[in-house]
Order: structure tokens, then C-alpha cells, then sequence
């Protein structure tokens, strides 16, 4: 697989829900002891339902959401341990694309300013005009005209807007890049268009991404490997091709169902999930999907599955291939 350059060790995130409805203290449980390693120059496709803790993953792992336990190490350093200052060292080579990218840029301030900021911030351009400079390279670069340096978000269309937080991204030279829904909000073409310029940038910059998205066949389309999740937890890991070939767990293999397929002409089976989602308040000690999965046995209701590899390089968290290894 390469080098790895991010390794996350049992990494848990707890909100604490007190609007004096309960009692004693509960805890909305967003991640839950999650795993998994990143290799450098690969993208690693995060899939999910709204509320399964991909972006809350993702939040963690930048430190902008202190995490309750685990360890996240950066080319073998756990930044999970360092304070602000020492983190603020690397935090340039970790950056974050958002789902909002109007939200994420200032109305007030011109975007080729916004996008100098950062490096008039970090020290990195000594002038203005060297700012500037590396700007109007940079705006080409993500298919931006010249003259866009001097106008503002509400003048740009939100690909055209999308395209400017990826540079703002971009202009501290990360080597790691974190996508949280940065093409939910837009049309399909240009979804596309800035799918494809993700990649394009990915070869050009040597980049490695993290693609959260809640659209399978977005993570299909850019990712090399893809992590399924639910309600906190990881529920499968493979590549795309193995995932797509051969899939395991059942709430995947709904997720797949769901993916329009034109050549299919109505013969494609759509799984429909039915039943309750599990409360992600002190959730039960079985599986977190028994209560919506079409597979479901009576040992899915009180004993938690372990993540297990399946075969090289796909895992699984299910136990309909647990009692095959008789770990049950």
C-alpha cells in the first residue's frame, strides 16, 4: 500500500447532552474507537448516512473538535497529544475543505485577499506583493480567471466559489487534505467538473485526501480505498474495487442498491432499509445496524461484532463472518 502517513488508533469523540431531560449525564457516542491507516498520495473515501460521525471524524482528526480518547499519529508524531503551539508547527500541512464554501469565506474581504491571508498569517510571503503573486498562480491552477483576485464570494457561482476555498486550502502547500461534503451542495456537472479537479490537483501536488462524503458513487468516482461508517463506528473497509466486486456487510450493500444505474433499466433490486435507527445516545451492546439489517440473527442484539479482515485489505464489522472464524 506505501508509506503511511496518517495511523488512527481507537479515536472517540462523546458530546454530552445536558437539557435537563435526563437524570445522570448521557452522551451522544459520534465516533466510536475507530481505526484505520492513511497511506501517502492515496485518497480514502469516507461513506455514510447523515449522523454517522464522518464529519465529526474528520473535525477530530484537524483538532478542531477535541476528541474524548485515542491517538492520531502524523508521520509517526501522535498530534493528538500536542499542545496549540506545537501543533500550529504542522497544522499547515493538515487543511480542510468545507461543505459550505460561502460560509467558509468572508463576504467583506476580496477572495484573492482571503486566499493571501494564510500566508501573510504563517509567515510564509515576506510582502504583499509576493502573496499576491502566488495567489494569481494558485487561482489559475483551480481554473480561476486573474481578475477574480479582486472580487467578492457573492459575485461567484458555488462551483466557481467551491473552487476558491480548494486554493485557500491549497496555499499553505498541505500534504494532507480533508474533504467534508465539498460537492453536496452543488449541480451534478459541476460536481463533476470539481471532482475531476480534485484529481487532477491530487497528481500535480502530490496530495492525499480523506473524501467524506454521504453519496457513494462521489466516493466511488475519486477514491481508492473506501470506509463505510455508521453511527460512530466503521462498518466496512476495502478498496473501491473490492468493495464494488464483492461486497460484505449488509448496510453497504444497501448503499450500493441506492446508486442510480441507467444501464440497469428498472432491473436493479433497491434494498429499502426499514425499522428503528439505534439512538446514538448510549447505544445497546449488540450491533448498531440490527435494528434496520435485512441479515439480522439473535446474537446481533447483544453481542457488539469486531472489525475483522475478511480477506487481504477488506474488513468487516458483522457477525455473519465472525461465527464463520468462530470467534463467536
Amino acid at each position: 500500500m506505501g508509506e503511511k502517513i496518517l495511523e488512527v488508533r481507537d479515536l472517540t469523540k462523546y458530546f454530552e447532552v445536558s437539557n435537563g431531560l435526563f437524570r445522570k449525564k448521557k452522551y451522544v457516542h459520534a465516533v466510536e474507537k475507530v481505526s484505520f491507516d492513511v497511506y501517502k498520495s492515496e485518497t480514502l473515501g469516507i461513506v455514510g448516512e447523515s449522523g454517522s460521525g464522518k464529519s465529526t471524524l474528520g473535525r477530530v482528526l484537524l483538532k478542531l473538535i477535541k476528541q474524548t480518547s485515542g491517538k492520531v499519529f502524523y508521520n509517526g508524531q501522535d498530534i493528538m497529544q500536542l499542545n496549540s503551539k506545537e501543533f500550529g508547527k504542522i497544522r499547515r500541512e493538515l487543511q480542510m475543505v468545507f461543505q459550505d464554501p460561502y460560509a467558509s469565506l468572508n463576504p467583506r474581504i476580496k477572495i484573492g485577499d482571503s486566499i493571501a491571508e494564510p500566508l501573510i498569517a504563517n509567515c510564509i510571503s515576506t510582502n504583499y506583493a509576493e502573496a499576491k503573486k502566488k495567489v494569481y498562480e494558485l487561482l489559475d491552477l483551480v481554473g480561476l480567471q486573474p481578475e477574480s483576485y479582486e472580487r467578492y464570494p457573492y459575485e461567484f457561482s458555488g462551483g466557481q466559489r467551491q473552487r476558491i476555498s480548494i486554493a485557500r486550502a491549497l496555499v499553505l502547500e498541505p500534504k494532507i487534505l480533508v474533504c467534508d461534503e465539498a460537492v453536496s451542495a452543488l449541480d451534478v456537472s459541476v460536481q463533476a467538473q470539481i471532482l475531476n479537479l480534485f484529481n487532477s490537483l491530487k497528481k500535480k501536488l502530490d496530495l492525499t485526501y480523506l473524501f467524506i462524503s454521504h453519496d457513494l458513487s462521489v466516493v466511488k468516482h475519486i477514491s481508492d480505498r473506501i470506509m463505510v461508517m455508521y453511527l460512530g463506528e466503521i462498518m466496512e473497509l476495502a478498496t473501491t474495487d473490492q468493495i464494488f466486486s464483492k461486497t460484505y456487510h449488509p448496510y453497504t450493500e444497501a448503499l450500493i442498491s441506492a446508486i442510480p444505474d441507467p444501464a440497469e433499466r428498472g432491473r436493479k433490486k433497491r434494498i429499502i432499509l426499514e425499522g428503528d435507527i439505534t439512538s446514538p445516545i448510549d447505544p445497546p451492546p449488540g450491533c448498531r445496524f440490527s435494528g434496520r439489517c435485512f441479515k439480522t440473527m439473535e446474537i446481533c442484539k447483544y453481542q457488539h461484532p469486531e472489525l475483522i479482515e475478511v480477506e487481504p485489505g477488506h474488513f468487516v464489522r458483522c457477525h455473519l463472518y465472525s461465527e464463520r472464524k468462530g470467534d463467536c
